[in-house]
């Protein structure tokens, strides 16, 4: 498929970068992620691609900060500089870009790109937006043949916040309430679990909502690194595929500040690092996001920076 194909509204941009030279010694990012096309990868380790979906109507909507249409170029800057040890090809397809309120047709949109490049047998990482991006994440994932086909699907968010609320017009407080309702429609249950719920921050109804749904959850506050190796196991021993979507807030706001809605407290950088690696050597990781990035309030790129350095330890 080549990337004309793929429902996108704006095509991969020459990413930049520091340059020390030409050769693998001196690789970086920047240097070798190239435009998404339909060769794809001869390389035996499964290709990843980038896909943008710039959006905050979401957060708009659950009266949320704007700002996080900005991300995926945020992120994609703070990558470009990176050194590059990957094992993989890397491909940028471009961005999804949610005009005006259309919140809803882009996420469909997106949805349709993201089961394309999983079909081709690629990992599909896509750099929000508020977390309505992970609806769209959602469509693509429930669309794509593995699923379509029985694959035990799990939905891992890392998050200081459930996003179950039930509104009458989706936003970015919404998307696993309208994932927990498009599963039981298709006559399943959704497996989804939350790393670092802050209890101050989710009402009592999310609680029981949350508990309704049976979803799994751990506090911020007892997210010791031995509490959440142990989850994050268990939840990925009852499942097939993983579907990883970090929410940026997770993260204290000192590592993370660039949010819509900061952190007093968070689960710190290394535990959620070590999430990471903990599902990049699980086998299981079919396709993740990042969202909520709010370059407008982030400090010295700082909150772009954990991003970049979250997605490349990710696709190590």
């Amino acid at each position: 498929m080549e990337t004309s194909a793929l429902p996108v509204d704006i095509s991969p941009a020459q990413w930049t970068g520091r340059y020390d030279g030409d050769g693998d010694e001196h690789r970086r990012w920047w240097q070798a992620v190239a435009p998404h096309t339909q060769e794809g990868s001869a390389a035996a380790t499964r290709p990843a691609v980038v896909l943008g979906f710039c959006s905050d109507v979401g957060v708009r909507r659950n009266q949320g900060r704007v700002g996080a249409a900005a991300a995926p170029a945020a992120i994609r800057g703070a990558l470009g500089p990176l050194a590059f040890h990957l094992d993989r090809d890397v491909f940028d397809a471009g961005d999804v870009v949610v005009d005006g309120d259309a919140l809803e047709a882009g996420q469909e949109r997106a949805g349709r790109a993201i089961a394309g490049l999983l079909d081709a047998g690629n990992l599909t990482v896509v750099l929000g937006g508020g977390h309505e991006t992970a609806f769209a994440s959602y469509l693509g994932v429930a669309g794509s043949e593995a699923v379509r086909a029985g694959k035990r699907l799990g939905v891992l968010n890392l998050d200081a916040h459930f996003d179950l609320r039930d509104e009458p017009v989706p936003s970015s407080g919404t998307p696993f309430l309208q994932m927990a309702q498009e599963e039981t429609a298709a006559g399943r249950q959704l497996k989804y679990a939350v790393v670092g719920i802050s209890e101050p921050n989710n009402t009592r109804t999310l609680f029981d909502t949350a508990d309704r749904l049976g979803v799994k959850y751990l506090l911020d506050e007892d997210c010791s690194p031995e509490a959440v190796q142990t989850f994050v196991a268990d939840f990925l021993a009852g499942i097939d595929v993983l579907y990883l979507t970090i929410d940026l807030d997770v993260l204290p706001a000192a590592a993370a500040p660039g949010v819509s809605a900061p952190a007093a407290y968070g689960v710190p950088l290394p535990v959620i690092s070590a999430v990471c690696r903990q599902v990049a050597a699980s086998g299981a990781l079919f396709h993740l996001d990042v969202a909520e990035l709010n370059p407008e309030f982030d400090i010295d790129g700082r909150t772009a920076k954990v991003a970049a350095r979250l997605v490349n330890t990710l696709l190590a």
